[in-house]
């Protein structure tokens, strides 16, 4: 019976992150360029105007234009609003250029991993995959329901709302949450 069990289990979660992506990627997918790079297309993007400013201050936006591959969870403007009142402005300072860079390099893992090979992570781990980030700190990916939800080790967590727009270096998973790799 528990043989039985997953590959149902995979099946649904493979065709349910699929019709979310498709259901809320419209926006996302028809501002980018797969043939451009991820700090491109997040430069030429609405939703990113926040996550540009830290990638460039942070020195990351040259990064993002290497070949890779990258796969980028990238917060969108709105999940940078959650933070605490003027915490961004706190962090473009340059003497928390270290902590910017850091919390930067959190949302970004080398490789390319679709919403699929999240998926087939997650199975492979009973439900969760870790990931190591180019910060060097590990990233937990869960399900909930229906969605992809990231999780830091000090319990912040963030749900991918838009998966794999494809860049030439790359992913992009937009997600609504700033995740960290530690207390920020």
């Amino acid at each position: 019976m528990k043989f039985l069990a997953i590959p149902f289990i995979l099946f649904f979660l493979f065709f349910s992150c699929k019709v979310t992506s498709q259901n809320n990627n419209h926006e996302l997918l028809t501002e980018m360029d797969p043939e451009k790079s991820i700090s491109t297309n997040t430069a030429d993007s609405e939703n990113y105007k926040t996550l540009i400013e830290v990638m460039r201050a942070s020195e990351l936006e040259e990064l993002l234009a290497d070949d890779g591959p990258f796969t980028v969870f990238a917060p969108n403007d709105s999940a940078f609003e959650k933070l605490p009142r003027n915490k961004v402005a706190e962090l473009l300072k340059p003497e928390n250029r270290k902590e910017l860079k850091d919390l930067m390099a959190y949302h970004i893992v080398a490789g390319n991993f679709s919403a699929s090979k999240i998926l087939k992570a997650m199975c492979r781990g009973n439900g969760t995959a870790t990931f190591t980030t180019v910060q060097g700190k590990e990233l937990i990916a869960t399900m909930q329901g229906i969605d992809i939800v990231l999780s830091d080790s000090i319990g912040n967590s963030a749900k991918i709302t838009s998966a794999d727009a494809n860049q030439c270096n790359g992913v992009i998973h937009e997600i609504d949450g700033v995740i960290t790799p530690g207390n920020l």
